[in-house]
């Protein structure tokens, strides 16, 4: 069983954060549901209101004729995280907001995976690099 970490400054201080290759693309379908192989090609799903969102491969959306617009770079932070852990999507999003960056995060059992507009990917790694080591300064 792997222990998670719960401090905000503990979760900041061993974020590591890791930018994945590839590029991915965010697409609902208000008018039902897409097809299956999308469905099981998504990296991640969501069923809103308005329909079901999938993050999908760049290349997977192309292929399917669906728009790519927004790519976007997956930068996945190493910590174990607590689900119940506060405050490692806020400081994130706060210093990427600071340097004009978008992000989207999905946070799953173990890993909180920050989204990010492609043009913008090394330079939210430094910013990320810049918060952990704000963070481990102070202990």
């Amino acid at each position: 069983m792997v222990t998670t970490v719960e401090s905000a400054s503990d979760m900041i201080r061993g974020m590591n954060p890791v930018l994945q290759p590839g590029r991915f693309v965010f697409w609902s379908s208000a008018d039902g549901e897409p097809p299956a192989s999308l469905r099981d090609a998504a990296l991640a799903t969501f069923r809103e209101t308005e329909g079901l969102s999938l993050l999908l491969h760049e290349d997977d959306a192309v292929k399917a004729g669906l728009g790519a617009s927004a790519p976007m770079r997956q930068i996945t932070m190493k910590v174990y995280s607590s689900l119940t852990g506060v405050g490692l999507t806020a400081a994130v999003a706060t210093a990427l907001a600071a340097e004009g960056i978008a992000c989207n995060v999905i946070a799953a059992t173990l890993h909180d995976h920050i989204f990010v507009p492609a043009e913008d990917a090394e330079r939210a790694m430094a910013v990320l690099a810049r918060l952990q080591a704000a963070a481990a300064s102070r202990s």
